[in-house]
């Protein structure tokens, strides 16, 4: 496509756009573009990609190296990352399943981001609509069972990082005061696992368990529904029993999980498999 078919188009390119092409620019066996390169495989005008270029440098999307452009250390952490997610998803598929057939209640598999989660699975009916929940959605940490599993084995910094952006209340039993909420998370290290108590909607309970070996927290189950709290103590067990299915999935049995983590918690396996990853990406000669 030629520099001024781009902008000859009916419908001018957003800046998402413009940089999306910037990017699949560099696809194929050559790790290392020009200006002239980029241009003439994306189609954009030398101005905007000369801009692009630029911007997507400093965001540490891609580096520069005289006039040679590579993708950048971020760009390689969430591929590596996205693959990990997948990796994580993948072995604990089939015990998300068992779980939904234990309880006959919507199950969850989520991450932590920040100071939310993020839903990497959801197994229910396809008619059950109790919780307005999505593959790729997100909830604020600190009001599920889930947010609160990952957290109560978490490192001090990341808890402070969730206190500081607030407790907002989403619903009257949504936990505001710091104070209880780290209370809160020291009962789910206690325990070994989380409750909502109707915290993020209405009519909705949950309890999840962290999935870890012996350091902090990589991701939780949960268990939710409308009148499920009739049944969170039974259920409890069950969830962090799948916890424990999926990590043995996923590294081998290792060592049982401590009821208390540590105030230093030792790095879990899938932190170190991603440091040997990026490692090996900075040496790799393709670089």
């Amino acid at each position: 496509m030629s520099a001024h078919a781009v902008e000859a188009g009916s419908t001018p390119l957003s800046l998402l756009e413009k940089a999306a092409k910037a990017l699949s620019a560099f696809q194929g066996s050559r790790p290392r573009l020009t200006l002239t390169e980029v241009v003439q495989r994306s189609g954009l005008p030398r101005s905007s990609a000369h801009r692009i270029l630029d911007q997507l440098v400093q965001l540490g999307w891609l580096e520069r190296e005289g006039r040679d452009y590579r993708l950048g250390m971020r760009m390689l952490e969430l591929g590596a990352l996205a693959s990990h997610h997948n990796r994580l998803r993948q072995a604990a598929l089939p015990h998300l399943h068992a779980l939904h057939e234990a309880t006959g209640h919507l199950v969850h598999l989520t991450v932590l981001d920040g100071a939310e989660v993020v839903y990497l699975e959801r197994i229910g009916r396809s008619d059950d609509s109790s919780v307005p929940s999505r593959v790729g959605g997100r909830q604020p940490a600190y009001c599920t069972a889930s947010g609160k599993a990952i957290l109560a084995f978490s490192d001090a910094a990341q808890v402070d990082q969730v206190v500081r952006q607030g407790l907002r209340a989403r619903t009257p039993r949504t936990v505001t005061r710091p104070e209880f909420f780290r209370s809160e998370l020291r009962r789910a290290r206690e325990r070994g696992v989380a409750f909502d108590y109707e915290e993020s909607y209405r009519g909705v309970f949950c309890v999840a368990a962290p999935l870890r070996g012996s350091g902090r927290a990589i991701a939780a189950v949960s268990v939710c529904g409308n009148g499920v709290h009739r049944e969170l103590e039974r259920i409890a067990p069950i969830v962090a029993g799948c916890t424990r299915s999926v990590w043995q999935s996923m590294f081998g049995p290792g060592r049982a999980p401590k009821s208390q983590a540590p105030e230093v918690a030792e790095p879990p396996v899938p932190r170190e498999s991603m440091d040997d990853m990026m490692a090996w990406l900075r040496s790799s000669d393709w670089m």
